[in-house]
């Protein structure tokens, strides 16, 4: 959902980047895959029995393994991350939501971006096109703000930018989804699209359905799950084109879109980077504003000094009327004098406020065992860098979870692969 794919150790992922076939038109795949049923039996596959496998012996681990013969249940403590699934399926695509859906995600995020007919997509970024669609191997690539250059002999990478709102709603919906990476070295375009690192697949990426905004609030009404759709920032001059499409009118529509689809505003938790969107939300639609999230990654400049800024903060969003904050996860932990996992004065001062928390994003990056034997250092995976020297295994993650559900007391945590989460809350009790 909220920040863009960085390899996390380039070499690594040099070295084990899948090739695959460049990606079918969307034209020529089935497209409708809208009016699911809702799910209940849900399936985690094995990947949580793994983690927790993985654990350092303890009463965690115990707590955990008693419950490997569960029955799992939907939770909106689970929040799918631009999906759910996109630890293998493509972001914000029908198939990343179906399979977070799946493995027990209660609430189903869309990061909402517009196009040049100022319709409203699924996309983490506006312009994301080129590294998580097929555009630039497609005739719509010419129309892309900086269409495909392919790398030169001179070591120059290749390049592209390709934005929602250099299309129509029309043309994007001919364009086929795909893991979010492109190919550096990439001589054509097709080769452009050769940038999945090793720890994710390419199998169940052969032609992602994207989605529309108002189909993602009829799939998910359908399964009968919350929303959270994200107004991305604006990647171009507000208003739009010299129009009247004023960034006002773009909060605006969000709130509209969901009234005109009768969905009542409980079961929506509207986001956003961008403090002015909420602000908006709370003087114009205070229904809308009551569950909004302000995203908060105000604390990642400056240092020691931007981070108190953060904390200091949190008392303007409060008394402004911002109920929920959503910070990155190391805004709300830090390591103690036993390298032990401990909440954070961020996390020690939103719960003071009052303030509800929710956080993001879990198993964005690859194997942990394998970032931490590269040696990379400070910031080698954005959310693991306050405990980073601490971790040597995969199943540190549950550690984490645990501080953030029992100390921390967030009301819910995003996570690329949905059954993470699901499987922590089903077994501890965190259910809603």
């Amino acid at each position: 959902m909220l920040f863009q794919h960085v390899p996390v150790v380039a070499a690594l992922l040099a070295a084990t980047a899948t090739e695959v076939a460049a990606l079918p038109k969307r034209a020529q795949q089935q497209q409708s895959l809208l009016g699911k049923h809702r799910v209940t039996n849900v399936e985690l596959g094995p990947r949580p029995y793994y983690l927790v496998d993985n654990m350092a012996a303890g009463p965690l681990k115990d707590r955990l393994g008693a419950c490997s013969e569960d029955s799992m249940r939907p939770t909106k403590f689970s929040i799918s991350h631009r999906g759910g699934a996109c630890l293998q399926f493509p972001e914000e695509t029908v198939e990343s939501l179906m399979a977070g859906t799946r493995m027990g995600a209660g609430i189903q995020e869309c990061d909402v971006a517009f196009t040049k007919d100022r319709q409203f997509v699924c996309r983490h970024d506006q312009c994301d096109l080129h590294m998580t669609t097929n555009i630039v191997a497609t005739e719509l690539g010419a129309k892309c703000t900086k269409p495909f250059t392919p790398a030169s002999a001179n070591g120059t990478a290749a390049s592209a930018k390709c934005c929602t709102s250099d299309l129509t709603l029309a043309e994007f919906k001919t364009l086929c989804g795909k893991m979010d990476g492109f190919n550096a070295s990439a001589t054509t375009p097709e080769d452009f699209l050769h940038g999945t690192p090793g720890w994710r697949t390419d199998l169940y990426s052969t032609c992602g359905t994207v989605l529309a905004h108002k189909e993602f609030i009829e799939l998910v009404d359908g399964l009968g799950l919350d929303f959270t759709p994200e107004l991305k920032a604006p990647a171009v001059p507000m208003p739009f084109e010299g129009g009247d499409y004023t960034f006002e009118a773009y909060a605006q529509q969000l709130a509209d879109e969901y009234r005109e689809a009768g969905i009542d505003f409980s079961r929506v938790y509207p986001q956003s980077f961008q403090f002015a969107a909420v602000r908006y939300w709370l003087e114009h639609e205070p229904k809308f504003a009551r569950q909004a999230v302000l995203l908060d990654e105000s604390g990642d400049t400056g240092g020691a000094a931007g981070f108190e800024a953060a904390v200091a903060n949190l008392t303007f969003y409060k008394d402004a009327g911002v109920n929920i904050v959503a910070p990155p996860l190391p805004y709300l932990v830090e390591l103690d004098a036993e390298n032990e996992i401990v909440p954070s004065s961020y996390a020690i001062e939103a719960k003071r406020l009052g303030l509800k928390i929710i956080t993001w994003s879990l198993e964005r990056s690859g194997p942990l065992a394998a970032i931490h034997a590269a040696g990379q250092k400070g910031k080698p995976d954005y959310y693991y860098s306050t405990f980073f020297n601490a971790t040597t295994r995969d199943g540190d993650i549950y550690r984490l979870v645990d501080v953030l559900a029992r100390e921390v007391g967030v009301m819910g945590i995003f996570s690329d692969w949905s059954a993470t989460v699901t499987y922590y809350a089903n077994c501890m009790g965190f259910m809603s």
